[in-house]
């Protein structure tokens, strides 16, 4: 059986969002659209538009808009809740009992979404690893809204994007480069129509307008253009390119490749870790047994001394289980280093120290040759990126902010190869030994 088939217009349902600040109108403008809509389905006898609206309101807007409805005697009916776990359920009730809904504001299902998670982990901040748990379960969501045989609108709140560039100084800084709606970062690419809504006002006549930016329009029929105080009618042409009481063909989001990957008895990413950090551990464990191998108490001091100066910490499950990866090898090459005089797996060796001394030469009579060109080769980025590194970790004013530059850091440090990852540890272990070692010393010696 073929894969391919005839192509048709299968986009039965209009999937929109609408964004933007406080004061926009993007919760008006969504309210006209939506009764112009089910006003228009009505008109055309679409069987599903004679249903009530159904409303997801998350900050009491129904109150506001109820009486448009009313007025155009279309029924609405409201929950109001910000519970992310609500969010499928509504859709599908909508989708069997609902001629339309619209969402009012889905910032807030994304937002309870991220603290219902850090509140059952325990935890004040998302880790790298959490964002792939959190965009599995919005998938649900979207999946959902895309493929639901339902008229929906978005609205959500304004947020921006940004972009690193490098000033006049060399310096890295951050910009604003666009706009998007605040919720997971995909989201905006699920409706068929993104609309940017403002408020301007114009200050001769003190007018206030709420403007309508098309951002995307798969239609084509409004992509880019700008419409002062929208209604429906607006966005009528994108309209009329829907194929309305028609056959809506969904993805199929349940195919997938799980039967063509090849079975591997490789440890995932997460085991990967896992198994790492325990090496380092294990590692530990044995350079101390190795040089303090009594159980008699000058050893077990000698040993917890050792580990309080390079693990900054006597706490084992402090060690064993909250600190990270890098900060485990890259303490343990310090600890090797002090034990055995030289680097360990996880660090890189000392380089031979190079004769300087200028010999003397007798001098020789001068011959006229060419003047050589010298061309220095240009520094690889990854090296600037690793003095960068030295030199602002040499610059923090306390460990807090070590501590800070080299989280920022992680991201790049994942892309490095893996004798400049090595590099890096060893950069950071001489930096926190340095500071270990200023601290150590004696006031009057520091100050000195």
């Amino acid at each position: 059986m073929s894969l391919f088939k005839p192509a048709e217009n299968t986009m039965a349902f209009f999937k929109a969002g609408f964004m933007g600040e406080a004061g926009s109108g993007k919760t008006h403008t969504a309210t006209l659209v939506m009764i112009g809509l089910i006003q228009h389905l009505r008109a055309k006898g679409i069987p599903g538009s004679e249903k009530p609206v159904f409303m997801l309101d998350t900050e009491q807007g129904s109150a506001w808009v109820k009486p448009m409805f009313d007025e155009a005697g279309i029924e609405m009916y409201v929950a109001k809740t910000r519970a992310f776990k609500d969010l499928v359920g509504a859709v599908k009730e909508a989708e069997k009992n609902a001629s339309g809904m619209f969402i009012d504001s889905v910032t807030h299902f994304w937002e309870d979404l991220q603290n219902s998670y850090m509140a059952s982990r325990k935890r004040n901040r998302l880790e790298f690893q959490d964002w792939a748990v959190l965009k599995k379960m919005w998938r649900g969501f979207s999946d959902t809204y895309v493929n639901s045989e339902l008229h929906c609108i978005l609205c959500g709140r304004l947020g921006f994007e940004y972009d690193q560039y490098q000033d006049e100084h060399g310096k890295r800084q951050i910009e604003k480069s666009g706009v998007k709606m605040r919720a997971e970062k995909d989201l905006g690419y699920e409706p068929n129509m993104l609309v940017w809504m403002e408020r301007e006002m114009d200050l001769s006549s003190k007018v206030v307008s709420r403007v309508a930016t098309v951002l995307k329009d798969r239609s084509q029929r409004l992509d880019g253009k700008q419409f002062p105080n929208p209604s429906f009618a607006t966005f009528l042409p994108h309209v009329d390119f829907l194929a309305l009481g028609g056959k809506h063909e969904v993805v199929d989001t349940e195919r997938n490749s799980e039967d063509a990957i090849p079975d591997d008895d490789t440890p995932h990413l997460s085991d990967m870790k896992s198994i790492q950090r325990k090496i380092a551990l294990d590692l530990m464990e044995a350079l101390l047994v190795k040089h303090f191998p009594s159980t008699s108490a000058a050893d077990k001091k000698a040993k917890a001394d050792l580990i309080e100066k390079h693990y900054k910490t006597t706490s084992w499950t402090e060690i064993s289980t909250l600190m990270p990866l890098v900060d485990l090898q890259s303490n343990y090459d310090g600890l090797h280093r002090e034990l055995e005089k030289k680097a360990s797996r996880y660090g890189v060796a000392d380089a031979t120290p190079i004769d300087d001394e200028i010999p003397h030469m007798e001098p020789t009579p001068a011959v006229d040759v060419e003047p050589a060109t010298v061309m220095d080769d240009e520094p690889d980025d990854r090296d600037v990126l690793l003095m960068d590194l030295e030199k602002e970790l040499s610059n923090a004013p306390n460990p807090t902010r070590m501590n800070q530059v080299w989280r920022e850091f992680q991201p790049t440090f994942s892309k490095l190869d893996e004798a400049r990852q090595n590099k890096a540890l060893l950069i950071k272990g001489r930096v926190n030994m340095r500071v270990s070692t200023n601290k150590s010393a004696p006031a009057e010696a520091r100050a000195s």
